[in-house]
């Protein structure tokens, strides 16, 4: 029910209104810091060029980071995601394994496919680096919290943090070696052929703790 006179045609626009004015900034955003570099642009500037007040910029991206790297709840959230999603008899290293496998398939910008202008600008600014550090720590907690949960590990249980530093610092290797060969000019598609090697390899290591760890029962 919507009250004050408000329907359902309404909240959906407003939504929809909100959804496009955050996507006009940060597209804004992205096209300024790719000519001039992160460090060289302003919030103001930002929002001169999307045309709105600067206090509506930093309504939807309280740090100015964030404008660039617009992607935090995807990449935090995706490896707990796969893990919750997990097919019966299936472990999480698996099914973290095999979900990476389709997104190097895939160039998924998620885990580093960002193109050489993207993964330039953000090694040139020492806050994006630091800020892009904060999401694999970020990760690492929310994947340890839900591995926890779907082995009903208590509090004291180390266990699960330790799964998830294991997976998380595979997955980490694996984003800044893709970063790495895209700065170095290498193609997505030679870069593809790599890193799924070197996940395969490095997935491969940690089968002898995690091959049964957090297998989700069969029923």
């Amino acid at each position: 029910m919507y009250g004050d006179g408000m329907s359902a045609q309404t909240v959906g626009l407003r939504e929809l209104k909100k959804r496009q004015t955050r996507e006009n900034i940060s597209n804004q955003a992205t096209r300024l810091f790719l000519e001039r570099g992160f460090d060289n642009v302003t919030i103001a500037e930002v929002a001169a060029a999307a045309q709105v007040a600067k206090m509506t910029v930093t309504n939807y991206f309280p740090r100015k980071e964030d404008l660039a790297l617009d992607t935090h709840e995807v990449f935090v959230q995706s490896p707990a995601r796969t893990v919750r999603e997990r097919r019966p008899g299936e472990s999480a290293l698996a099914a973290l394994r095999e979900a990476y496998l389709a997104a190097v398939a895939g160039h998924d910008p998620i885990i580093g496919f960002s193109g050489p202008r993207f993964a330039r600008m953000i090694v040139d600014s020492p806050a994006l680096v630091a800020r892009l550090r904060e999401f694999h720590d970020d990760r690492e907690k929310t994947l340890a919290a839900v591995l926890a949960e779907e082995t009903g590990a208590g509090p004291e249980d180390i266990t699960p943090r330790v799964a998830a530093v294991q997976l998380g610092g595979v997955l980490r290797l694996l984003f800044e070696e893709t970063l790495r060969r895209t700065l170095d000019g290498h193609g997505d598609e030679e870069i593809a052929q790599v890193v799924a090697g070197y996940a395969r390899t490095a997935f491969g290591a940690l089968e002898p703790s995690l091959a049964g760890y957090a297998v989700r029962p069969t029923r």
